[in-house]
């Protein structure tokens, strides 16, 4: 049953064909029901006005014999046989006398007639199915023949449907006799499930015609939709030249065309914006390493002038250590942008190797100490899980960690710092938390961007370039990782490292967000 749903959400041509046939259906039963319920009612009614027509002309043919006989007889016991012979009369007119059966009785409240006669039935005709209103409305009525529906047991003790019908005949010098038929209804009946096999057959056939019919319809419909789908799946997959065949003048050629048309534009806007980005990428990568000669020779002209700094006057003195801060950012600037256009450039691997999470953070933690302590911020490392090794790039897992711890203590507002240390059966993470001015959501949300910065009238102690929350998310990507951020004004920022373990299917971090329920 899943599989039948998941195939009717998922495939066009099954449900427009299920659709199709089960309306089909519908309509088919509805209208075959009403004929067999009009068909029925037809052959009741015609069946029952033969079977009323003969029993009146049965009653006229008793009368003549009845007339005929007792003008010449003169005792009641001459009655038999001219009962007998009316009652052949009787059936002789009627068509179809093996399912027919015929009785006379006397009706009641008369008086005695000269020649008086007893009642007499055919062979296999149940008095019992004769009612006492159905007599009492032949003897009484003024109609000439009255019927009632009745079920009639055949010889074999089958059941069928069949019809009683009543009228009066007058018998001279012996009174007032009512004429009963029993005609059984099985020709009618069989007539019936004939049709009926019949329009349930013609029924099914009309209903898998259209089943079909709908089925080729839709293919002609579908089958060049699902090209344009899978076209445009390759296309998405980077297959710039994939196009979709046209053929015809029809609505289903013009979209094939028009996807033609914007797959091209599509390749061409592609192509371009990659030359582009070559471009860009060649561009800062030759500035990069343009500068790096030159900048190498200020930094040690300026690391000259700066030891020298202390015999110069105040002012002079000053500049000094301005050129050589300045020098310095530079040139970490000048790393983040070559580190950057490597990213940019797909050149990036990974040297990975057995790392003890928990000792690497403890490690970091030691070399900004001194950072912490002038900011009066209290470095505090939990580490409930990642003491087992794990296969992670050290360099860039140090370089991550080194940005956070900056940016915390930075914005930390003297507070302690937490960093936790974490894992699971499906990740291991590092995360760090500051208990300081915090973001607010759009900051949040762009706090990865490159040359972001916060608030950059705010003093720093690590003299940042706002390249490194970028540098670090594309090293945590670098790892099949992810880096996020939860933060809150006035309440502090939480960064998360999360590393996936290699045979994990489904990653859960284990280090939680203070807004899911871990403050």
């Amino acid at each position: 049953m899943q599989r039948f749903l998941n195939a009717w959400r998922r495939s066009l041509l099954i449900r427009t064909v299920s659709l199709s046939v089960s309306l089909s259906l519908f309509a088919v039963l509805a209208i075959g029901g009403y004929m067999t319920l009009w068909i029925s009612a037809n052959l009741f009614e015609q069946r029952r006005d033969e079977v009323v027509a003969e029993t009146v002309l049965a009653a006229e043919a008793a009368s003549e014999t009845f007339a005929e006989a007792i003008a010449s007889t003169t005792t009641s016991s001459d009655m038999d046989a001219i009962r007998q012979s009316a009652l052949d009369a009787s059936r002789g007119v009627i068509s179809n006398v093996s399912d027919t059966y015929v009785a006379l009785f006397r009706s009641d409240n008369q008086g005695d007639e000269v020649l008086a006669m007893g009642d007499i039935q055919s062979q296999g005709f149940d008095s019992d199915l004769l009612t006492p209103d159905l007599r009492t409305q032949v003897a009484t009525g003024q109609s000439s023949a009255y019927y009632q529906s009745i079920e009639v047991q055949g010889p074999d003790g089958s059941v069928s449907p069949g019809l009683i019908v009543g009228t009066t005949v007058e018998v001279p010098r012996s009174g007032t006799y009512e004429l009963y038929v029993i005609a059984t209804l099985e020709d009618a009946q069989a007539t019936l499930e004939f049709t009926q096999l019949t329009l349930a057959l013609g029924g099914l056939a009309v209903v898998v015609l259209i089943g079909l019919v709908t089925w080729m319809v839709v293919r002609l419909v579908v089958g060049p939709v699902r090209v344009a789908a899978d076209a445009s799946a390759r296309l998405a997959e980077g297959e710039l030249d994939e196009r979709v065949p046209v053929r015809g003048d029809d609505a289903l050629a013009t979209l094939g065309r028009n996807f033609n048309t914007m797959a091209d534009s599509l390749q061409r806007q592609i192509e371009d914006l990659e030359k582009l980005s070559t471009v860009q990428q060649r561009f800062v990568s030759d500035v990069s390493h343009e500068l790096r000669t030159p900048l190498t020779t200020i930094r040690l002209a300026g690391g000259v002038i700066y030891a020298q700094s202390d015999g110069f006057n105040p002012e002079t003195k000053r500049s000094a250590e301005l050129l050589y801060t300045q020098i310095e950012r530079f040139d970490t600037l000048l790393a983040d942008l070559i580190e950057l256009s490597r990213f940019d450039a797909g050149a990036v691997t990974l040297e990975l190797e057995p790392t003890n999470l928990v000792q690497l953070a403890q490690n970091e933690m030691d070399a900004v100490q001194p950072l912490a302590d002038d900011r009066g911020s209290e470095l505090v490392l939990v580490a409930p899980g990642g003491h087992l090794d794990t296969n992670v790039d050290p360099r860039r897992i140090r370089r991550i960690l080194q940005n956070l711890l900056g940016n915390a203590i930075d914005h930390g507002e003297g507070k302690p710092i937490e960093v936790i240390v974490d894992s699971n059966s499906s990740a291991t993470a590092i995360a760090v938390r500051d208990h300081g001015v915090g973001m607010t959501e759009e900051q949040s949300a762009e706090v990865f961007g490159r040359f972001w910065r916060g608030d950059p009238s705010r003093q720093r102690s690590t003299g940042g370039t706002g390249l490194g929350l970028a540098i670090s998310r594309d090293d945590a990507s670098l790892h099949g990782g992810t880096l996020d951020v939860w933060s809150a004004l006035g309440v502090g920022s939480m960064f998360r490292l999360t590393l996936p373990r290699e045979d994990a299917t489904v990653v859960v971090s284990p280090i939680r967000f203070p807004k899911e329920g871990a403050e």
